[in-house]
């Protein structure tokens, strides 16, 4: 079970016996069985038959549309949800609960924080040359890691949580900068648009990985707009936002080997207005390396889903018991 990406213009996807059929020009140029894919990521304009899409929904393979330039979010098409409704309701009920949601913040942020720590302690060895900014960032992560710890867990914890959150962000991407040319123009994080190659790259497998999120939220029956972490807002799915936080600093890491290890390099993109682009040819280095990467991430994912539903169960189990 893999990824189909589509990354090309005037494309046509339909649904051919146990088969998705790629027709360009009218004229079929490529065949995939449908058993052997559990996601279709497409950028650009590619047309897809009202049977391609029926199709992917009932075999419940997940759909992710992005805008051909920018590589913007469009729409996400999933297929038939788990039918659970109890769990969704639990979910519900513990974002009410100020307790709950301290608790998840303080463990959410303690993984996050110790995430960079490992992709910075990794990095020293390969660039003793950046062993400053590199030691005086994983140190500022360590002193923020025991402010996190020492954090009582009550109503008004979260703001406290989300400041620290945003300076180990700080430490950490100010020591990122160190590891990358100047060339690249990489000054911390930005986006929207990204306007260097390293946010470019960031960005969109970032984008990925949040997709990912949203599709194991709702193979396991949860709902991925309400979060304990980040607050509900309009058209965000905060629960998936939640879930990717502590594997961003693995995406950090893997988008730094591949400028490297020059698997992606300055002549793949290019620049329009404040925009930095990735251009096909790089897109298709990312796709194939993305892949690999995503799949440890993809299952990290599945098995937090896992954990939640569990214990939404036993809780929903506990309530309805005699004795509750």
């Amino acid at each position: 079970m893999g990824t189909l990406y589509l990354d090309r213009k005037d494309l046509e996807l339909r649904h051919e016996g146990k088969h998705l059929c790629l027709y360009e020009n009218g004229a079929k140029s490529g065949t995939v069985p449908i058993n052997l894919i559990d996601r279709v990521v497409i950028r650009g304009a590619t047309t897809l038959t009202t049977g391609a899409i029926g199709a992917l929904t009932e075999e419940g393979i997940s759909l992710v549309l992005l805008s051909g330039r920018h590589g913007k979010h469009l729409a996400t098409v999933l297929g038939r949800p788990q039918g659970d409704a109890w769990r969704r309701i639990g979910q519900y009920r513990w974002y009410h609960d100020a307790d709950y949601r301290a608790r998840w913040a303080r463990t959410l942020v303690l993984h996050k924080l110790r995430a960079q720590q490992r992709m910075l302690a990794d990095a020293l060895p390969l660039r003793p040359d950046c062993r400053k900014p590199l030691t005086d960032a994983y140190n500022r992560l360590a002193e923020l890691l025991g402010k996190v710890q020492a954090q009582t867990l009550e109503a008004g914890t979260l703001p406290s949580l989300r400041g620290l959150e945003g300076a180990g962000a700080a430490a950490h991407f100010g020591a990122m900068q160190s590891l990358f040319p100047p060339a690249l123009g990489f000054t911390g994080r930005n986006r929207r648009p990204p306007r260097d190659p390293v946010n470019a790259v960031l960005s969109l497998a970032y984008t990925l990985l949040h997709f990912e999120a949203v599709a194991a939220c709702h193979a396991g029956g949860l709902d991925p707009y309400v979060g304990f972490y980040h607050e509900p807002a309009y058209n965000r799915e905060s629960l998936a936002a939640d879930l990717i936080e502590p594997l961003r600093a693995h995406i950090d890491g893997w988008v730094w080997r591949l400028f490297a290890d020059r698997v992606l390099r300055e002549d793949h993109f290019t620049r329009n207005s404040d925009a930095c682009l990735l251009g096909k040819a790089g897109r298709e280095r990312f796709y194939s390396t993305f892949e690999v990467r995503c799949r440890p991430l993809r299952r990290l994912l599945r098995r937090y889903v896992h954990r939640i539903a569990m214990r939404l169960i036993e809780d929903h189990d506990a309530q309805r018991s005699p004795g509750a």
